[in-house]
């Protein structure tokens, strides 16, 4: 089995960050993983995102041209790919950012405040970790254990501090 996910927005949202804690989640889950960020030279308010695919057998190739889930945190991001995911699909949306709906009726789709709920939170700058959140559970790919390790290994010795705000960001998008 291949599940292949698209983070999409602008730079500095934590795209590059979410798609990381899946790579490493399905690591520790000894899957197979390929992790591809992208991202615009403006880096910050930039166009950026992240192709993660999650396998059971090797990936041959990182390029993502139809994603199973896309999570969406800007409008040019959702105007550019949700014609791509594939018909039976999932798209997360923060609906804090983006007014317009999806059009497609083929697809599974959330829309999640997430920026205003980390606003809310105390925590503004991790919207991405709201919807991550909200991925897994929708997903089913929730694993506490391996998240802990995998959210263990992204943050930097010098943030761990951020580990357990994350952490709550993410059971927020659970809860959603």
């Amino acid at each position: 089995m291949t599940t292949e996910y698209l983070f999409a927005g602008f730079g500095g949202q934590g795209l590059l960050f979410s798609g990381k804690v899946l790579a490493y989640k399905a690591l520790i889950e000894d899957k197979f993983v390929s992790w591809l960020p992208s991202y615009g030279p403006e880096m910050r308010g930039g166009t950026a995102n992240c192709s993660v695919i999650i396998s059971d057998s090797p990936v041959g190739a990182p390029i993502i041209t139809n994603p199973d889930v896309l999570v969406a945190m800007n409008l040019p991001s959702l105007d550019k790919y949700e014609n791509a995911v594939k018909k039976g699909g999932m798209i997360i949306v923060d609906s804090s950012l983006i007014e317009r709906k999806v059009k497609r009726d083929d697809v599974s789709v959330f829309y999640v405040p997430a920026t205003d709920m980390a606003s809310k939170s105390g925590s503004p700058t991790l919207a991405n970790m709201i919807l991550f959140g909200k991925m897994l559970k929708e997903t089913g790919t929730l694993n506490e254990e391996t998240l802990n390790a995998a959210l263990g290994k992204c943050i930097s010795a010098r943030h761990k501090d951020m580990f357990d705000l994350n952490l709550n960001a993410v059971k927020i998008g659970c809860a959603e």
